[in-house]
Formats: C-alpha cells, structure tokens, sequence
C-alpha cells in the first residue's frame, strides 16, 4: 500500500533549461612576433584596448605611452582601430620565428573564426623560390586554417599583398606571383591588397586590420564596400580601374577609396574568398555555412540519446532544428529552408503498408541508432554589382 503523506510529490525535471552553446561569428586571433610585454609565448591573450595589448605585447612608460613596440602589437593595434570590430580578440606571441607552434595554440580557443599573422605580408618570390617558400607564414596560416576546419574548427585566415610592391605595368601580375600556389581549396583565406599604405609614416599591418573589419561584420554581410580603417592610401599609389578588375578575378581583394562614396574612407572592393573552390568564392556565404552548422549542433546536442526512432521522437527533431533555422530567415541570410529525415517519411507510412527496403531501413537505423537528416537552405546573398540599362528619350 502506498503512503499519502506528503500529499503532494513534485519532483523538477531542468532537462528543459539546457543551455545553449553561442559562438560568436567574430573572434580574432593575430599571431605575431613580439619580445615586450607580459605574455608568454604560444598562449593566446585576450585584448579589449590598445593599452592592453600595449601591456602585454609592447614595452609601455610610467605614463603608458608605447616606448617600444612590436609588429605583434602593431598587428593588435591595427585590429583594435575598426568599427565594428570583433566581439573579441586574441593575440598570440611567437616562439622565436616559430609560426606554426604559435597557431598551434590556438587550437584550444575553439571560438576563433579568423585568424592574421601580424607584419607578414606576401612577397614576390625571386628566381627558382615558390610563393610559399618566400612566405612560411602565410603557408604557415593556411595550413593551420584549412586543418583546424577539417577538424571541426572553422575559421578563415587573412592575410595582404605586401604594400611596398612597386606600381608598374606588370603590378597584377606581380602579386598573382606572390600567392602562387597558396590558394585554399576549401575557402579558408582571404587575400587583400593596398599599395602603398600609411599610417602616419609607419607601415601599417593591413592584414589584420582587414581581418578586422571582416570579422566584426555579421557572417551573412557581404564585406564589398564595407571599411576598412587603420591606414591610408596615397593617391599616386591608388589602384586604377584595370588594377581593381585584374585583382579581383585573381581573387585578390583591392582596398580602394571610391570616388561616389563622399570623404575619405577606405573600402573592399570585392567579396571574394581567395579560393580554388567555385562553389565558395564568398566571404559571407562560408561564414554563414560555418554559422548554421554550428548552430544546428548547438542547438540539437540536448537531443542525442533522448529522441527515439520513432515517429514522434523524430518529429521532435524536425521541430527542433526547423526553430533554429527560423531564427536565419531574412537579416540571417537566408530565404528558406527544408529539413528532410527518411526514416521519418517511412514511420508516417502505416507498418503494414511498408515496403521491405523501407522496413529494412528502420530496421538498420534502429539497430545502429544512426539517422540520416537532410537540412536544405535557399540562400539569400547580397547584390554585388546593378546591371543598368539608361534610356533617354524626348
């Protein structure tokens, strides 16, 4: 017999308050050289102010002005100066010359989505080298960018042509020398160029400031026409228009100062990934495949190992991501989207009335606990260029 005592048992269930992982799309990490500061070396710091960064990357006075800085710092620097920019952003101090080593670290930040080496730009290789023995750090990056993606960790490396390549007739040709080679074939870079940038006398780290400017954009934004600040170009030094359309069909992104945007402001004149891969030669659109199928395994995670095979488990599942994919419509980047699961389509199918291949497939899923989910989305990207047909008339 069963008690009656306490009358009234309540027992709280919080499986219902699992939260949810968040990753922001924009986490920065710049690996450079540096022998000042506090850090230590292969350990990525988090920086939210250039007085920051000054302490641990830079030597800093008794009134906390920089006495001596390092392309590190000047890279964080650079970072630092846009807006938007990143939610946040890590600087890594090299080993010695040691590149790889440094982004190695950065393997145990899983929120990084972009990653620059700071002072490192592409160089013009000479006679019998490669791009990427000219460049180790730029090889280095790419390196570390398209493996930590395989792995599951997504992020994109930016990097710029060197700004002290010389102006000449041959100035496109130059820099397609100076990637040969290193292109991703996976989308994981993104190749900048501007002749002959300034800050105030200094070279400035274009790289970062553009992996900057590109993270702090929300990942469904096409970053063409957006700015880029940190650095200026002279006017003699500025790209012509044959020099824009040569770089960007090399994928190689030009920073130009366009004369129908008033003032003087620095842009992206392209959107482009600096990529083998035709299917995924936007910015955006890999940044909001990262984005979706990071959320789509934060946001189903809580289901593994309590949804069951049958047919409402699964139409749980259904819900469960289609509240995810919700949420992209529209300011998220896309403009609709399905989600497919088979053996679902074959439990809705009465028992009786089923075929033996689809009593078989229910049969092998239940039996290996493994289901099958086709998550497809129509994409909805940003205009790039107005086809304008101008007809006058009296």
């Amino acid at each position: 017999m069963s008690i009656a005592y306490p009358f009234i048992d309540v027992t709280i269930d919080t499986k219902g308050l699992q939260p949810v992982a968040q990753r922001a799309p924009g986490v920065l990490a710049v690996v450079g050289a540096s022998n000042k500061g506090s850090a230590a070396a292969n350990v990525p710091v988090a920086v939210g102010s250039i007085a920051e960064a000054a302490a641990a990357f830079a030597d800093v006075g008794p009134t906390g002005a920089v006495t001596t800085s390092t392309a590190l710092f000047v890279g964080l620097k650079a970072a630092l100066l846009q807006s938007p920019r990143p939610s946040k952003i890590y600087g890594v101090k090299l080993d010695g010359s040691d590149f790889a080593a440094a982004l190695g670290a950065l393997l145990a930040a899983d929120d990084v989505t972009f990653v620059a080496v700071a002072g490192q730009y592409a160089k013009k290789p000479g006679a019998g080298e490669t791009a990427a023995d000219k460049n180790p750090a730029i090889k280095a990056l790419k390196d570390h960018v398209e493996g930590a993606s395989a792995d599951g960790a997504k992020r994109i490396g930016v990097f710029a042509i060197d700004p002290a390549l010389a102006k000449s007739a041959t100035y496109a040709e130059d820099v397609a020398a100076s990637v040969d080679g290193l292109k991703s074939s996976v989308s994981r870079l993104v190749c900048v160029a501007a002749r002959g940038a300034d800050d105030a006398g200094e070279t400035p780290d274009v790289g970062c400031a553009a992996a900057s400017a590109i993270a702090g954009q929300p990942v469904a934004a096409s970053i063409v026409l957006k700015k880029v600040a940190g650095f200026s170009l002279p006017l003699a030094q500025q790209f012509g228009p044959t020099e824009i359309k040569a770089l960007s069909e090399a994928q190689v992104i030009p920073i130009i100062d366009p004369t129908l945007i008033p003032g003087e402001s620095l842009h992206f004149a392209e959107g482009c990934a600096f990529t083998s891969d035709a299917s995924l030669k936007y910015i955006d659109v890999v940044r909001l495949l990262d984005d979706v199928e990071y959320r789509l395994k934060a946001g189903l995670i809580g289901m593994i190992g309590d949804a069951r095979i049958t047919r409402a488990g699964l139409n749980g599942v259904v819900n469960r991501a289609q509240g995810i994919l919700d949420r992209l419509i529209g300011p998220g980047g896309i403009d609709g989207y399905s989600v497919l699961i088979p053996v679902l389509e074959i439990l809705r199918v009465p028992e009786a009335s089923r075929s033996a291949g689809e009593a078989q497939a229910v049969a092998e899923a239940r039996a290996e606990r493994v289901v099958e989910m086709l998550v497809s989305i129509t994409l909805g990207p940003a205009v790039h260029l107005l086809n304008i047909a101008l007809q006058p008339r009296f």
